[in-house]
């Protein structure tokens, strides 16, 4: 549907594209949102993002539209639709949509239906340049066990989405173009994601001239180490931060590696080694 949105062919009272994402924490629903902020608009700031676990209360939904007159917080304006007034091309990201309120769930529904939103002072905000991504940890366990060698997604696809369906009313999944599934991180996922972490320190450090190389044996460390399936890869950015950057400051710091230096990184049973040539 994005190609088509971009195109001019998608519905012209409708965002551009909305989608349900279904994983467990830590295998990228997030960052591929955020990629496509910048794929999309040219910025990753063009990605506005709502926690929904704040909004699991009924009187939540007056927060995204701003309350009523006679209601506390009526000069202020609502949070969804000032966001989506200030910056109407961008992606939408709702993190963990199945806590949200069934009366929030109803707004956004007129969101997916109409593209557009009042707010209580009489502001409309317009969601037709927009991209719609709900994440959620329905049926992450099965997701996680669909990573297991001799299993596939496909014979869990009906079963989540009967789980979808079950929580959601009919109405708001039928409005949606598409629901995406996210399996656990596989062994080569995570050393791949590893190696994008340690570019990210390697351009610090080649900043102040000094090459880091960081060896196979090394990066499979990291990547066993920082990796706990109930989280993902997020646990392995602390772990690069704890393992390598701290180490690598405070050789930096004392003067024991200076500009000009190759700082080598390699791994043994007992946790990673730091060479200097």
């Amino acid at each position: 549907r994005t190609p088509r949105g971009r195109a001019g062919l998608a519905h012209p009272d409708r965002p551009v594209g909305s989608f349900l994402f279904l994983g467990p924490t830590g295998v990228g629903k997030t960052e591929l949102a955020r990629a496509l902020a910048e794929a999309l608009f040219s910025s990753p700031d063009r990605l506005l993002r709502f926690d929904m676990s704040e909004f699991g209360d009924r009187s939540s939904a007056m927060r995204l539209l701003g309350a009523p007159p006679g209601h506390v917080g009526y000069e202020d304006a609502g949070q969804l639709t000032e966001a989506v007034r200030r910056t109407p091309y961008a992606v939408l990201l709702l993190d963990e949509i199945e806590k949200a309120h069934p009366d929030v769930i109803g707004t956004l529904l007129q969101v997916l239906d109409a593209g557009r939103l009042t707010d209580a002072h009489g502001r409309t905000a317009d969601f037709t340049h927009t991209v719609i991504i709900m994440t959620s940890n329905l049926g992450a366990e099965q997701l996680l066990a669909a990573t297991a060698p001799g299993r596939s997604v496909s014979e869990i696809r009906e079963p989540l989405l009967a789980q979808v369906r079950r929580h959601f009313r009919p109405e708001f999944v039928g409005r949606i173009d598409e629901i995406v599934l996210f399996q656990g991180l596989t062994r080569e996922e995570l050393r791949r994601i590893t190696g994008l972490l340690l570019e990210q320190t390697r351009d610090r450090v080649r900043a102040q001239g000094v090459d880091l190389v960081v060896d196979d044996a090394a990066v499979d460390w990291l990547a066993g180490r920082g990796h706990q399936p109930e989280f993902g890869a997020r646990p392995l950015r602390r772990t690069i931060q704890r393992e390598l950057d701290r180490r690598l400051s405070r050789l930096l710091l004392a003067g024991d590696v200076r500009p000009g230096h190759r700082v080598v990184v390699t791994a043994s049973g007992e946790g990673l080694a730091f060479t200097t040539r």
